[in-house]
């Protein structure tokens, strides 16, 4: 069943990378139809089809000729992917979709902040009441799980970012991260918020220090938090009870 879950989650990332390229900007993501962003021509159906017309076209626009992002067709690809592993880890059920709707925020959060630096409210604030939500039907975690990683994911980034001004005397993590992470405590609760704040402070700070040292800003170059938050958030979607083990024998 899980070539199902690949299948869909294709044409889902087609439409997540829309969502991509126009939240950003403030556009809708439902009108006009796809279009190429150099010349406005409209996409043919036929050149629409998810990772084989990026290979047909050979990552150019039929029209103008202009090159395709190679983002288009890794944002499918790796939707694809999580489709067919959420069918995998839970089976073709409501908590199937649930969990498969959070990795397709997470997706279109990650290539955002990537891009623009900027965590659109359109996704994590909706994201946090469908979490809520969840947790009382087929969500991943009990209501009162839900309920504390939501202010406990938002409480401790608010925290650290506040004492980051304060000392810095600059804001050193927006607000974005912040409903972020309390999104992804809605949806996997308080040990989630635990282990995703461990994983995306181990891999942003690695990722950190390899951008300082090929930067002249040093110190002052931005690195988004966000992608770090969301690899943090699926890691433990896929493999929650041995990341808890293995954090918990970190503290120990």
């Amino acid at each position: 069943m899980e070539w199902i879950g690949f299948v869909v989650g294709l044409l889902v990332g087609s439409f997540l990378n829309v969502c991509i390229h126009r939240l950003p900007l403030s556009l809708s993501v439902v009108r006009p139809r796809s279009r190429c962003p150099q010349c406005g021509s409209p996409i043919r159906p036929w050149d629409n089809i998810p990772v084989l017309s990026y290979i047909l076209l050979k990552g150019r626009c039929r029209d103008c000729g202009s090159r395709i992002p190679w983002r288009y067709p890794l944002v499918e690809l790796l939707t694809g992917s999580f489709g067919a592993l959420t069918i995998l880890r839970f089976g073709l059920d409501a908590t199937a979709l649930v969990s498969f709707l959070l990795v397709c925020a997470l997706l279109v959060v990650t290539f955002i902040d990537l891009d623009h630096h900027i965590i659109p409210d359109v996704i994590s604030l909706p994201g946090i009441l469908l979490g809520l939500a969840a947790s009382f039907g087929p969500g991943l975690v009990p209501p009162t799980d839900a309920l504390i990683g939501l202010l406990l994911g938002g409480g401790v980034l608010f925290l650290v970012a506040w004492g980051y001004q304060w000392l810095a005397r600059r804001e050193g993590m927006g607000g974005g991260d912040i409903k972020l992470l309390a999104m992804i405590g809605a949806f996997l609760g308080w040990k989630g918020v635990a282990v995703t704040l461990f994983i995306a402070s181990l891999t942003g700070t690695l990722a950190g220090l390899a951008v300082m040292l090929r930067r002249t800003e040093g110190m002052k170059a931005a690195v988004p938090f966000g992608p770090f938050l969301s690899i943090g958030a699926i890691a433990y979607l896929f493999r929650g009870p041995e990341l808890m083990r293995w954090y918990l024998g970190t503290l120990g």
